[in-house]
């Protein structure tokens, strides 16, 4: 079974002959071709370059031995290519200014992705080519709740506290905000999955901050309606998601995210059938392959042999040895090839 072929298998519960790993945010941080292409270009340069986008893409691929290529794209490109004024600092994304009436909402103005973000449709089709059968290209957006989030706090932040108080203050213009951010994420991985992207993640890492009741009625009605628009397997990421690991599950998504802060048994447990993906806590890369193989296995045991694909519950740390995480590749795959493999369903899961 090739690289891509097992994946895709994996999303769709099917058999595999070894657990596909890859890894959220593989593309950068020491990875050697983005060393060298750091020194010459910034994160946005590189985003926006299709050629060097996907030479960092395949070249993660090549170095880590993964069976996926998650895309060198920032989520952020969504809300710039809206007419979001925004830098990319060390320290995340920061606007110029914050998206908090109805007045801002409306400037926002309608995606078209050919136009708006070709450059990431070009890289998806350059990588999707050089691939082949190597790997399944990844496409990414950011969920309804991150995305909103980031426009309303204006950068970073700790606990959303502005973007939740405008969910409950001002429920017509978070209705609007989500509306346009929802249309926008729809037309764009509909456009990474023309272009090739095999499968495509939903990164709603900030949606962790609000109570399942509050993700129920504010963000899985638009989370739905764009996993339910994409065509072919989806990955629905929430982290930390143990208090809304059921919302998120009925959100959407072919593969629920599971990250490091839930036990993965429990999390198979209360989803059944449905394939998963995670959820190895990211600081044990950090420690070196011994501790990251000895996680390992346990994650391998708790997921079983099917409808599992192996990742870090959260983001790859940007300073990770990729020696480390080749390591890791290379051990997911050997130590669940020797293990029994019994399906967990014969077609793919659909929701």
């Amino acid at each position: 079974m090739n690289p891509r072929d097992r994946l895709l298998a994996a999303c769709a519960g099917r058999p595999v002959d070894v657990t596909p790993v890859w890894f959220m945010r593989q593309a950068g941080g020491r990875l050697p071709v983005h060393v060298g292409l750091r020194e010459r270009h910034s994160v946005m340069e590189i985003a926006k370059t299709p050629s060097l986008c996907a030479e960092v893409t395949v070249g993660a691929v090549e170095a880590l031995g993964v069976d996926g290529a998650i895309m060198y794209a920032d989520i952020m490109l969504l809300v710039e290519a809206m007419g979001v004024d925004l830098e990319l600092t060390s320290a995340g994304p920061v606007l110029a200014q914050p998206i908090r009436t109805a007045a801002d909402v409306e400037r926002l103005r309608p995606v078209e992705p050919l136009t708006d973000l070709g450059f990431v449709l070009e890289a998806i089709s350059i990588a999707r080519q050089e691939l082949g059968d190597r790997a399944a290209v990844i496409g990414i957006a950011g969920g309804p709740f991150t995305l909103a989030a980031y426009l309303i706090e204006g950068g970073p932040s700790r606990d959303q506290v502005r973007a939740r108080a405008l969910m409950h203050g001002q429920p017509p213009v978070w209705a609007a905000l989500l509306e346009r951010l929802t249309v926008a994420t729809i037309a764009y991985l509909r456009a990474q999955r023309a272009a090739g992207a095999d499968v495509v993640q939903l990164f709603d890492t900030w949606a962790g901050s609000l109570t399942p009741a509050e993700y129920r009625r504010h963000v899985a009605p638009y989370a739905a309606r764009i996993l339910t628009a994409v065509a072919g397997p989806t990955v629905h990421h929430v982290a930390p998601s143990g208090p809304l690991l059921a919302e998120v599950a009925a959100a959407g998504g072919s593969v629920v995210g599971i990250d490091s802060r839930q036990e993965l048994g429990a999390a198979r447990r209360l989803l059944g059938d449905r394939p998963v993906q995670g959820n190895l806590d990211p600081a044990l890369v950090l420690v070196g392959s011994a501790a990251a193989r000895a996680a390992a296995a346990i994650v391998l045991d708790q997921a079983g042999p099917v409808g599992h694909v192996f990742n870090l519950g959260e983001a790859t740390p940007r300073d990770a040895d990729p020696a480390v995480l080749r390591d890791l590749a290379t051990f997911v795959h050997e130590d669940s090839a020797a293990r029994p493999s019994t399906a967990l369903q014969d077609e793919p899961v659909h929701v």
